[in-house]
């Protein structure tokens, strides 16, 4: 019994020491797993992890090798490879980040655009009517 209860320990540490890093099996289990780590880390953190994973995203296009690039990265990791790779593209005169001084100011600017979710939130054209009202939002049962 004591062994069993030693194995199921080390399989839940096993288990809980890769919940902090990409499992890229797939595009859609690594969304799942960025969107995890992601809601899980410091909030000072969370800027730098999103835009080196869309930095990368964006920089290797055939899904197998973005895939295995970024299997098993912790968050610290993948901020990394986010570096390095603004830094090689802002080197080879790329435009979209000659425009930053360096790696924290670009994370600085990104923290100050709204995101997308945000602005489609808030946006609601049905807001603007003049009244207060909530109930067009509602939804039929």
């Amino acid at each position: 019994m004591r062994i069993l209860a030693m194995v199921l320990l080390g399989l839940t540490m096993v288990a809980c020491s890769k919940a902090n890093r990409i499992n890229a099996r797939s595009l859609q289990s690594a969304q799942k797993s960025v969107f995890y780590i992601k809601e899980h880390l410091p909030q000072g953190e969370r800027i730098p992890f999103e835009v080196s994973y869309w930095l990368l995203r964006d920089q290797i296009k055939n899904n197998e090798e973005f895939l295995k690039t970024i299997e098993g990265k912790t968050a610290k990791e993948l901020v990394d490879l986010g570096k390095d790779n603004f830094t090689k593209r802002k080197a080879s005169g790329d435009t979209a980040y000659a425009q930053y001084e360096n790696w924290e100011q670009m994370i600085s600017k990104s923290a100050q655009q709204p995101s997308a979710q945000e602005s489609a939130d808030s946006a609601d054209p049905r807001d603007k009517k003049g009244y207060p009202s909530v109930d067009y939002k509602m939804h039929s049962m």
